[in-house]
């Protein structure tokens, strides 16, 4: 029988199991060679496979490509997740919206951005629904801000949604290749209520920050991290064999209070054992959870 201590860290572990989830098509086959896509052929299969391999939690991916296709965006679609969701007890908690990145409205002119500002405001209404507190706009990449005016229109339209996420208690939470400085200054210009940030440990080892300046800086604003490997300059690499600084980055977060989620988005497998490797991370995740615990 367990007691004292040892139930304490019986639950904690499994508290930080709960925590840690995946990238919807983690679980999957390669979608046309690319390490993140939504799994159009396996989707279902991945609730069951999630349940199996003892995962909890999924964040959604969502493309410009084929949007309406998608079950998050049609009537029949939402009700099969739901029903996948109950039948193997997994969570939806967030959704990336690399559809925000592949087709950004505040560069789109005209007719272009009402359409895209169209489908955002029926993203969330579709991500109300199922439950999702979190939409992720990933402000990189394609997406990336690359003039005040492009702020601007972010903002305006994004300010309008407003009283949509608080019905529904969902933000929209950006994930940005800004300093922590600017970033900072960025979020603070929204209400953080309903907008907040997504940490992604591996592109910020990517473009050689600090992750303790990162997080003492804009921390209270950081409602869902990211957790992959990346080398300085480079692309995705498997855990631990890049420049992330791991243990300082969930020392910190834990520094500060954090207790949201973490997501793998992590590098698929060499030998297309995707469920093997992703537990793997899963555990060294879990693992390295487990000793900021007993360092703090």
């Amino acid at each position: 029988m367990w007691t004292g201590d040892g139930l304490q860290k019986v639950c904690e572990s499994t508290q930080r199991v709960k925590q840690i989830g995946f990238m919807q098509g983690r679980l999957s086959p390669l979608v046309n060679a690319k390490i993140q896509a939504f799994p159009w052929n396996f989707w279902r299969e991945e609730f069951s496979a999630a349940e199996r391999h003892g995962f909890r939690l999924m964040e959604w991916t969502l493309d410009q490509e084929r949007l309406y296709e998608n079950p998050l965006m049609t009537r029949a679609g939402r009700g099969e997740i739901l029903r996948l969701m109950d039948a193997h007890g997994i969570v939806v908690a967030s959704l990336t919206g690399d559809c925000f990145m592949q087709a950004p409205f505040y560069k789109a002119q005209a007719a272009e951005r009402k359409q895209l500002l169209h489908e955002l405001r029926e993203i969330a209404d579709a991500c109300a629904e199922l439950g999702v507190r979190f939409i992720v706009v990933p402000l990189v990449d394609n997406g990336r801000i690359e003039n005040p005016r492009q702020e601007d229109i972010l903002h305006a339209a994004l300010e309008a949604l407003v009283s949509t996420l608080m019905q529904a208690g969902m933000k929209i939470i950006f994930e940005s290749d800004f300093p922590p400085e600017k970033l900072r200054t960025f979020i603070s210009s929204f209400p953080k209520q309903t907008f907040g940030i997504n940490y992604d440990i591996g592109n910020s080892a990517s473009l050689g920050y600090d992750p303790v300046e990162e997080i003492t800086t804009y921390g209270a604003w950081i409602d869902n991290v990211h957790v992959k490997d990346r080398r300085r300059g480079g692309t995705t690499v498997p855990l631990g064999t890049g420049d992330a600084k791991f243990s300082e980055v969930f020392q910190t977060l834990a520094d500060i209070g954090y207790t949201g989620n973490y997501i793998l988005q992590t590098a698929r497998a060499a030998d297309n054992d995707h469920a093997g490797v992703l537990c793997r991370y899963r555990d060294m995740v879990g693992a390295w959870l487990g000793q900021v615990h007993h360092a703090s």
